[in-house]
């Protein structure tokens, strides 16, 4: 019995745009298939990349996956390609998951606070153009900083610009690494995404 039938209520469709290995992906996942994500459906997720591990990740697990082919295609050639395939599943709330691409305006318009990110700092601190993966990283132990975490935002026409709906944060050690560091903020990426889903899908965020 699905989710719809359960309640009689239409589903919350999230799509997920990934470039990497989705291991927030998989916390998603993983909270659907425990039960803790009643009434919400993963659409579709969609990368750039056809050996992201978060297609094979999804796919394995019974979910449909699309490769866009960036290759030969304008940035806003290819953002309206991929609006089109999030259309056509009916999606709710886009979520990117280590996206490697800078959305167009054209792409966010047809999408008013409907597509958030998380970003492995705490905005505004180390946000930005060229701040992604690992390098955030490393910015914030170069810095000397006391403390870093993560920030979950909605994406506008900006890079990193869009407002914050929810940060959390760790204590960084004297002996911490950027792998050491990486590893906590994930561990609190994968605990705030599907909770903030949630509260998309209860009406909670608007």
């Amino acid at each position: 019995m699905d989710n719809q039938s359960q309640t009689n209520q239409k589903p919350f469709r999230i799509g997920v745009l990934a470039s990497t290995n989705g291991t927030d992906l998989q916390a998603i996942i993983d909270e659907m298939k425990a039960g803790k994500m009643p009434g919400i459906e993963l659409a579709v997720v969609v990368s750039n990349k056809q050996t992201a591990f978060a297609l094979e990740r999804a796919a394995t697990q019974g979910y449909k996956t699309v490769f866009v082919d960036p290759k030969g295609k304008s940035r806003v050639e290819y953002d309206l390609e991929v609006a089109k395939i999030l259309q056509e599943n009916h999606v709710d709330l886009i979520c990117l998951i280590g996206y490697m691409r800078i959305l167009s305006p054209e792409f966010v318009r047809q999408f008013p606070h409907k597509i958030i990110n998380v970003h492995p700092a705490l905005m505004p601190k180390f946000s930005g153009p060229g701040y992604f993966g690992s390098n955030v990283h490393e910015e914030v132990l170069k810095a000397g900083e006391k403390e870093s975490g993560c920030t979950i935002h909605f994406v506008d026409e900006g890079v990193d610009t869009g407002k914050i709906i929810v940060q959390e944060k760790v204590t960084i050690e004297a002996d911490e690494t950027v792998e050491s560091l990486k590893n906590k903020v994930q561990a609190l990426e994968k605990k705030l995404y599907p909770e903030v889903i949630r509260k998309f899908a209860k009406g909670e965020i608007q």
